[in-house]
């Protein structure tokens, strides 16, 4: 009897261990199972650093018709672009070219705003009751606002000029020095072309950064001294460092046009005395102005 108490007991021990064994193997390899998971999460939530561009010129937000970011070289490129249309309204309307091209850059953000885009409206102008052309609409003081829509660029500057002239509110500004930008800046504010109050400020700010009033001075003959010495700008000497008195240097950022205003001499005329087919010069070409 002892005996086979004692056989059922190892028997029972035996039946024990063996059936332990599958359960531990297999604890371990659900362990091992969840090592792809772990993983698999890192790679889900590891995030690589998206690169910048790097930029050696500053951006600021131009916040007009729309908010638009834009660098120092933009607005340059802009300036350059433009600055002979700002000029030539200027001798023809008597608006100084400063101010239109502060205008330009602040109410475009410098031809990079949506009004610019969409519609090349770089003044802003809206389309008000005598305005025949046509049309986009767009959010600004109320919602979906009529703007004036132009085929080119320049079509919005004679219009801005043909606005400024032809409405009876501005007419004040005309009684201002052609080239006294700031009392321009702030007639503008005053006879409700903008409702920001600090609108003058920002033309001003423009102007004297980038050296705008340059561009007046071309016109009226004046010598120009620069604010912003950083800034492009075009030597107010006559032969910028030609030690000939009849030869000129052309500088960075010069045209037929501004050279021909500033020795009073005709384009056509210029372009014969030095035997020029058309209208290119480069940065250090010598030119025969008498």
């Amino acid at each position: 009897m002892f005996k086979k108490i004692a056989i059922l007991f190892i028997i029972a021990a035996l039946a024990s261990c063996s059936s332990g064994k599958p359960a531990i193997a297999t604890t371990r390899k659900a362990a091992a199972v969840q090592k792809p998971r772990v993983a698999s999460t890192k790679k889900g939530t590891y995030s690589k650093p998206i690169a910048k561009n790097p930029t050696t010129n500053n951006t600021e937000v131009i916040q007009s018709t729309s908010r638009t970011v834009v660098t120092s070289d933009l607005i340059n490129n802009y300036v350059l672009q433009y600055k002979d249309i700002a000029m030539g309204n200027m001798q023809k309307y008597g608006i100084p070219a400063s101010i239109i091209l502060a205008q330009g850059i602040l109410e475009s953000g410098a031809g990079r705003g949506d009004l610019a885009i969409e519609a090349n409206n770089h003044f802003g102008i809206k389309c008000h009751k005598d305005w025949l052309g046509e049309s986009v609409r767009h959010d600004d003081d109320s919602s979906q606002e009529c703007f004036r829509k132009y085929n080119e660029a320049s079509e919005s500057y004679r219009d801005h000029a043909l606005f400024l002239v032809g409405k009876n509110r501005y007419a004040a500004l005309f009684t201002y020095e052609k080239d006294d930008y700031k009392a321009w800046a702030k007639g503008l504010r005053a006879a409700g072309y903008a409702t920001d109050p600090n609108y003058p400020d920002k033309l001003i700010s423009y102007i004297e950064r980038y050296n705008l009033h340059q561009y007046d001075c071309q016109v009226t003959g004046k010598t120009y001294t620069a604010i912003n010495k950083s800034a492009p700008a075009r030597s107010s000497s006559s032969n910028s460092g030609s030690n000939d008195p009849d030869l000129y240097e052309v500088q960075k950022g010069d045209t037929l046009y501004s050279i021909s205003k500033k020795f009073n001499i005709l384009v056509d005329d210029l372009k014969q005395k030095n035997n020029l087919t058309d209208n290119a010069l480069s940065v250090g070409q010598k030119l025969k102005v008498k």
